[in-house]
């Protein structure tokens, strides 16, 4: 699900990018967050409860 959300946010900040410019900001805020969530997550790994 992370890496589904990722994509989707990566196709909106370029659509924001290339197209729109509206709401570019926020778009590029979520992009960052998203980034260093995956990377956090492939630093930690998964642990088991």
């Amino acid at each position: 699900m992370l890496w589904t959300i990722a994509v989707i946010l990566v196709i909106l900040w370029a659509l924001g990018f290339l197209a729109f410019h509206v709401g570019g900001g926020l778009i590029h805020l979520l992009l960052v967050l998203a980034v260093i969530v995956i990377i956090w997550n492939l630093v930690t790994g998964r642990r088991s409860v």
